[in-house]
């Protein structure tokens, strides 16, 4: 768990070191050194996903927001980057904040982003949508529209492909199933939580996500 956490490794990086007996070899071995770095050779040949980064569910107690049933997404907004620091220690690694309600144009229209951050792990734009409500087809669309002109319009030549995340209140597994969001690597939908959740959310939630993976592995049996 220390090293995980040290060495910041994904989940795919984490299950290598699992598998090739990382642990094993580096208390047997005479020379750490060169274990360490063989494995650091190796998890080089992984890459980096943004799968890896996005977080989800996205915890926003820090917030203290009393109302966080009625609050509009311009007052969520206001209170992210009141607490700018919070909100990226909950992100993750990597992120550095850029702006807020950044202005992109096409010949005739402008559009305006909420949150847009870059990741210097990645070398990416990450560019967030704020939703109050439940996630919408028309919600993914508009995201899917606003990564297109970013990378077009604000994209450098050194930086990969920018990535979205629509932060939402809810989320319906089977609008996400049915959507550009299904095995993509730049679009992305993450619940936000205002709430620490109980030990009850939890465990439901652990057994929501079983159920997921179990109806995933059908389906890909089935193919």
């Amino acid at each position: 768990m220390n090293e995980a956490a040290t060495q910041n490794w994904s989940t795919r990086a984490l299950e290598r070191q699992i598998g090739t007996l990382y642990y094993e070899r580096l208390l047997a071995s005479q020379d750490r050194a060169a274990v360490e770095q063989e494995a650091a050779s190796k998890l080089q040949a992984l890459g980096k996903s943004p799968r890896e980064f996005v977080r989800d569910p996205v915890l926003l107690e820090f917030l203290g927001l009393p109302n966080a049933g009625t609050m509009l997404e311009g007052e969520l907004e206001q209170a992210l980057i009141d607490q700018l620091q919070s909100f990226l220690l909950e992100l993750g690694k990597g992120f550095a904040f850029v702006g807020r309600q950044q202005r992109i144009s096409t010949e005739s229209k402008d559009f305006y982003i909420d949150l847009v951050f870059y990741n210097y792990l990645l070398k990416c734009f990450v560019i967030f949508d704020l939703k109050r409500g439940e996630l919408t087809h028309q919600d993914i669309g508009q995201m899917d529209m606003y990564v297109r002109m970013f990378d077009d319009l604000r994209r450098g030549p050194e930086d990969g492909p920018t990535v979205g995340i629509i932060l939402c209140a809810q989320r319906d597994a089977s609008v996400v199933r049915y959507s550009v969001l299904q095995g993509s690597e730049q679009l992305f939908a993450s619940k936000y939580k205002l709430v620490l959740p109980s030990e009850e959310e939890l465990r439901a939630e652990l057994d929501r996500e079983r159920a997921r993976l179990a109806e995933q592995r059908g389906l890909y049996w089935v193919h």
